[in-house]
């Protein structure tokens, strides 16, 4: 026989294909402590994209794609009155829910913001649950959201525990693209090998690079390119129950596959198996609208504020200890060009706390920006460096800290205390302090879009955790219309 020939001889389906479809369909989330936490995801959530609202360069990418389009039974679009397909909707969802980098985070060898996926979800639920009761059938349940919140969490985060893609130039989205495929597809009634292929189209689909998201180029593709991912992971899924076939060795196959061409040859690696692991260790962005890595720095910046808000002027020099994933994230100098630019700066977001006690979206404004010549130039008195403590904690899977230490020194030779903070507010260890904060963070961005009485109503249905899970879907997004 020739040699110059390929066998084309099918092959079965790539085993990370498979326990990924396996998980989706058999595995029976019995944690309670990964439901209770869900519940407070979707609210955190929620709020993270009714707060985005407020802002225009977000809002005006919002909506039908030709205006006026009118879509039965299409989902919506909490804090608007947009009704839309599924896809569309998804994209919405979770561009509105990211725009402020407000909502959790995962940390590993790589990070993301495994809520993303709700896009996907609330988008298919919403829509299927009317589908459902238009033909007689019994709606979804904001259980089975909840449900579908911890799947695909898990599926991104277990995923990123020991595989980084970021440090081939790739974005974490490719993972919100892959677990909302799987989760959808099932939503949608796939079968197994339904969700095996359409698993297959979206690693088919590569990644988007990294480029938006690191100077010089940061820009705010990354504020919706979680929403453009879960919509695309809506649209494979349906693609796929419409007959498109899948391509099983899409990760294995030598030359074409995404190993060969997008991870230089290395296969992904696993620790555990999937369960409900990531949802009871999520990471909540409590404090401040700002990439996690510096959460706890700009907590130090907060305590510092009073000891240095009158003496600006004096400083000579401030000193941050960061983990290396800061530092190749987020640590940068030179012109800030865009709000994006400054929530992925580790000294832009250390210097406005130093200066104002406090760190909120409207900081990242150019206006405000512009106003304030302080930020900067406290910004090139910055030095970082490395804790390899830091960084060796980051990864602990016991640990997982995310440390900075924060210590300014004065002209005169004074100097404040170093305050070094391990974990943020968002952390499993801070739970019991940081659930109220979130609930409260909750309630303020509900008042930034409805009125008092429908604010407190879908409060109380959010804590309350038996109510929420009985609630069909269809009528918890009616809540969200305004």
């Amino acid at each position: 026989m020739s040699q110059n020939v390929d066998l084309n001889t099918r092959p079965e389906p790539d085993q990370v294909l498979l326990d990924i479809a396996n998980y989706v369909c058999d595995y029976k989330v019995d944690s309670a402590e990964a439901y209770d936490t869900a519940r407070n995801c979707l609210m955190d959530t929620l709020g993270c994209g009714l707060l985005a609202l407020r802002f225009p360069e977000c809002t005006k990418l919002l909506g039908p794609l030709v205006e006026g389009t009118v879509v039965p039974n299409g989902a919506r679009v909490p804090g608007t009155q947009f009704r839309l397909d599924p896809v569309k909707a998804a994209w919405d969802i979770g561009c509105i829910i990211r725009w402020l980098d407000y909502n959790d985070t995962w940390l590993a060898a790589e990070w993301g913001h495994p809520s993303d996926n709700l896009g996907a979800i609330l988008a298919v639920a919403d829509h299927l649950s009317q589908i459902r009761i238009s033909t007689g059938k019994p709606p979804l349940l904001m259980r089975d959201v909840l449900t579908a919140m911890i799947k695909a969490h898990e599926i991104q985060g277990v995923l990123a525990l020991e595989n980084s893609f970021n440090r081939v130039g790739l974005c974490h989205v490719l993972l919100v693209r892959v677990a909302s495929t799987a989760i959808a597809t099932h939503m949608l009634g796939g079968t197994k090998n339904q969700i095996v292929d359409a698993l297959s189209q979206a690693w088919l689909d590569g990644s988007s690079l990294r480029t938006y998201r690191h100077a010089p180029n940061a820009g705010p593709r990354k504020s919706w390119a979680a929403g453009d991912a879960t919509s695309r992971a809506v649209r494979l899924a349906d693609l796929t129950l419409r007959g498109e076939i899948g391509y099983p060795s899409v990760l294995t196959a030598p030359t074409w596959g995404f190993y060969d061409v997008s991870f230089k040859g290395n296969s992904l690696s696993f620790t555990r198996s999937y369960e409900s692991y990531v949802m009871e260790n999520i990471l909540f962005k409590i404090s401040f609208p700002a990439e996690f890595h510096s959460q706890t720095a700009a907590e130090a910046a907060v305590r510092l504020h009073p000891q240095v808000k009158d003496r600006l002027t004096d400083i000579e020099k401030i000193v941050i200890h960061t983990h290396e994933s800061a530092i190749r994230i987020i640590s940068k100098v030179g012109p800030l060009n865009n709000p994006a630019d400054r929530d992925h700066c580790l000294q832009y977001m250390t210097a406005v706390p130093l200066v104002f006690g406090n760190l909120v979206a409207e900081n990242y404004e150019d206006s405000f920006h512009s106003a304030n010549p302080i930020i900067d130039e406290l910004r090139a008195k910055m030095e970082i460096h490395e804790s390899k403590a830091y960084t060796k904690e980051y990864l602990e899977p016991e640990k997982r800290s995310i440390a900075n230490a924060l210590q300014v020194y004065f002209k005169n030779g004074d100097c404040t205390q170093k305050v070094e903070i391990q974990y943020p507010v968002g952390h499993r260890r801070r739970r019991e302090e940081g659930i109220p904060l979130l609930e409260a963070k909750f309630q303020a961005n509900l008042a930034t879009r409805f009125p008092t009485n429908r604010s407190e109503e879908i409060y109380a249905l959010c804590k309350d955790q038996q109510k929420l899970e009985e609630t069909p879907v269809h009528e918890f997004m009616e809540l969200l219309v305004i």
